[in-house]
């Protein structure tokens, strides 16, 4: 007898605390994809409702609830406790594109040669989520972008499971460019067999913690270039400097109707 169940298994990890408003929004956007997910909420013990509003939703999640050291140390927690194949991390404030974005997902890494994907990213209004801010068109990938100040948008990544078990997590004094520093990791350092699906995949809610002030920024910017060092790694003079010029362009493009899903 023919089996249904995917090759491939997703785990989608989503860090909370106090995301009340949001995380309806995400949890009804893992809920209704095509493919089976195993989606796991790592909750910092919040105290605005959040648990309330992930124990009505009608999809099967798994919860964890307990104080945290911030959203990496949450998504590391998620990470070790995964079961699938292949890992993507989904913010409680973000949502999928579509139903069939992690079906495309599935289907790029059918190919037991990648070993991560990822894909576009619009910026939308917090409120009003049809109405676009910024479109981040990542690009077919090139290793040697990062050297110009590119990056993937974190919330569009996905990676092997494998991959977190042979080069590990989240690095925690990293701050707010932990993310940039593992994908340098993955991607640049250990050259992992990446592909790019080029359509979006995912909405985020403006509002990211590491532009909320120049202060915010300029630390972004210190540990952008610990990223680069603490793995052996030597970036361009010009490197950091391009890496948020790049942004300008995503303000400047909007993303037509039919590029808005997958």
């Amino acid at each position: 007898m023919a089996n249904s169940a995917p090759a491939v298994r997703i785990s989608i990890i989503t860090a909370t605390y106090n995301s009340a408003a949001t995380v309806g929004d995400c949890l009804s956007s893992v809920a209704e994809q095509a493919v089976p997910v195993e989606h796991l909420i790592v909750d910092g013990a919040s105290s605005d409702g959040t648990l309330d509003v992930v124990r009505r939703s009608s999809e099967a999640v798994e919860v964890i609830s307990e104080p945290d050291g911030g959203i990496y140390d949450a998504m590391n927690k998620g990470i070790a406790r995964a079961g699938g194949d292949v890992v993507g991390i989904l913010n409680s404030d973000d949502f999928y594109a579509s139903p069939k974005v992690l079906s495309a997902v599935v289907s790029v890494f059918e190919d037991p040669a990648v070993d991560a994907c990822y894909g576009d990213l619009l910026y939308v209004d917090f409120i009003d989520t049809s109405r676009v801010v910024r479109y981040w068109k990542a690009g077919r990938f090139n290793r040697r972008k990062f050297l110009w100040g590119w990056m993937p948008p974190h919330p569009a990544f996905f990676v092997r499971r494998s991959v977190y078990e042979k080069y590990g997590s989240f690095n925690l004094d990293l701050g707010s460019a932990a993310d940039y520093e593992i994908m340098l990791r993955f991607l640049l350092k250990h050259a992992l067999k990446t592909a790019y699906i080029p359509e979006v995949l995912v909405k985020m809610r403006t509002g990211g913690v590491s532009n909320a002030s120049i202060r915010n920024r300029l630390a972004a910017n210190w540990n952008d270039r610990l990223a680069w060092k603490v793995n052996g790694l030597r970036p361009y003079p010009w490197t950091l400097l391009a890496k948020p010029l790049r942004k300008l362009g995503q303000w400047i493009a909007r993303s037509p109707e039919s590029d808005t899903g997958v």
